[in-house]
């Protein structure tokens, strides 16, 4: 049986992060996990409650210019990178890492983790409540609608909504 342990209480210091820039804004709230593993650009805003999960391995980048929502939960174990001029709104999930399916016959507290990076391009924009599975790509310019679930690439400059997220029009 696998023993679980704490992983901290979120409080961190602007020092303990591998690479902080300029004018980073943190509202009150927030909880940064791992932050050994995060690089945050210059003109970063992260949004009130937003938990910021670091890994003991893999990264966490989030580019410069970013505006990042209240209530955001990044799990960076797969590692994230969030490119420049991104916005996030409230309550979007990331998520890297998924239960490996062929040991899905034991409990799942019992199952290995299988870990997948997320990468999300310069100047895209994730709507309100998105999901973002591990291992997705959203390309460069890209917007994803409120309340969807990515389970799939999404092309540069092409707008997807729903659940599943599919190709509602490609931008010009």
């Amino acid at each position: 049986m696998k023993v679980h342990k704490s992983h901290g209480d979120g409080k961190f210091k602007l020092e303990d992060f591998r690479k902080i820039g300029k004018n980073v804004i943190f509202e009150r709230g927030i909880m940064v996990f791992h932050p050994e593993n995060i690089e945050i650009g210059n003109n970063v805003y992260i949004g009130h409650n937003t938990i910021l999960k670091g890994y003991y391995k893999n990264r966490m980048i989030i580019g410069d210019n970013t505006w990042i929502g209240q209530y955001c939960f990044f799990h960076s174990a797969g590692g994230i990178t969030i490119g420049k001029a991104v916005g996030i709104a409230p309550y979007v999930k990331i998520l890297t890492s998924v239960h490996k399916e062929e040991e899905l016959n034991k409990p799942i507290l019992w199952c290995d983790l299988e870990f997948k990076e997320v990468i999300i391009e310069d100047g895209s924009d994730i709507g309100i409540g998105a999901i973002i599975l591990p291992g997705i790509t959203i390309g460069k310019g890209a917007i994803i609608g409120a309340g969807a679930v990515v389970t799939k690439d999404v092309p540069n400059y092409e707008v997807w909504a729903g659940v599943p997220a599919k190709r509602i029009k490609t931008r010009s």
